[in-house]
């Protein structure tokens, strides 16, 4: 019997699903995964900060609010050559979507346009394009659908309970109100939450359960472990289970079969092992380089040696263009889809096959 994609979900009944055994989640959430996602297949986005520092919020987490003293260095917004040239790294290293952040409470008009090119130069190398800016107006939210945006990122972060303890400079509705103008634009959203910011098992269901009752499930949720950064509030936080955290991503894919479910934040902390156990539970995408926006993020190498060692291959999206690309013969086969059909690519670029290399050295 076909999985039948909800949005009524109860927070009693998503607690039920992440206190199942460990054995039987994982079953679930893999046979959910089998269903609707090729199980050795993983995309991969990059992630550029086009704007660092001097975010006026006040979220406790972030190393980039001007609120505290993380010793972070600002930058202005980056001109759209720049950009670009980081997009041609990313996608000469195997990245399929390139995704563009800016540490602002939402982006002002005078720099919208800067912004359309960027989407627009991106798009032009084949690429998907994400941004996360902040907070949109449905006015900005069009605009950036004309540009040819895919993706747009903005977070819950928490449940809406737990919510104030984090954030109290905007908020959980002015969360919703942009997640509702990008869809209504017709921009696919990205949206998820950081584990580990103090909350209770209840508060992670209830992150959970509000995603999953969204009109329409996020076509990307990422999920995120807390990366302590000194300086902010939550420096002091204690560290957040490993089997905690792989409950929250086995239950964001058994109530959002059709999302891809990205291992975000804080895989720099994450055992191989770890890593492994979060594929198995659902997982299905992740951001490669070293740096996400601020914070650390492991090696391209060590990425292609644990790809691998787990037989799991680059997944590139309908419509990405990858024959710009040099390539050359790989033990990692890339997996294309095509008007929603699974094709095997005989090769991936040949800086992943040097990257894999290198690590075996």
């Amino acid at each position: 019997m076909p999985t039948e994609i909800r949005n009524n979900w109860t927070r009693e009944e998503v607690l039920a699903i992440m206190k199942k055994p460990m054995n039987d989640l994982l079953f679930e959430a893999q046979t959910i995964h089998r269903e609707f996602h090729d199980p050795n297949a993983v995309q991969i986005s990059q992630l550029l900060s086009i704007k660092t520092g001097t975010c006026p919020e006040d979220c406790t987490y972030c190393p980039q609010s001007i609120r505290y003293n993380t010793d972070l260095d600002a930058e202005s917004l980056m001109e759209v050559n720049a950009v670009i040239d980081q997009a041609k790294a990313a996608k000469k290293s195997g990245a399929s979507r390139f995704c563009m952040g800016a540490a602002w409470r939402s982006p002002k008009d005078r720099d919208m346009p800067k912004l359309m090119e960027m989407v627009k130069q991106v798009r032009g190398l084949g690429m998907e394009t994400c941004m996360t800016l902040g907070m949109l107006t449905p006015d900005q939210a069009s605009h950036f659908a004309e540009a040819g945006l895919d993706y747009y990122n903005h977070n819950l972060d928490t449940s809406e309970e737990h919510y104030d303890k984090i954030i109290t400079t905007r908020t959980y509705q002015d969360r919703l109100n942009t997640i509702e103008n990008v869809q209504n634009a017709n921009i696919k959203v990205c949206s998820g939450g950081i584990v580990g910011l103090g909350e209770e098992d209840g508060d992670r269901a209830g992150l959970l359960m509000q995603l999953a009752n969204l009109k329409q499930h996020p076509e990307s949720v990422p999920i995120n472990q807390l990366v302590r950064v000194k300086g902010t509030p939550l420096f002091d936080e204690e560290p957040v289970d490993k089997f905690d955290f792989i409950r929250v991503i086995a239950t964001a894919r058994i109530l959002m079969p059709k999302a891809a479910v990205r291992l975000s934040a804080g895989r720099e902390e994450m055992s191989e092992e770890m890593q492994a156990m979060a594929f198995f539970a659902g997982a299905n995408s992740i951001f490669y380089g070293e740096k996400l926006l601020t914070t650390s993020n492991p090696s391209e190498n060590d990425d292609m040696a644990l790809m691998q060692k787990l037989g799991i291959k680059p997944l590139i999206p309908e419509g990405v263009d990858v024959s710009e690309a040099e390539h050359n013969p790989c033990p990692i086969h890339g997996i294309k889809q095509e008007h929603g059909v699974r094709q095997e690519i005989e090769s991936i670029p040949v800086e992943l096959q040097e990257l894999s290399e290198a690590k075996a050295v």
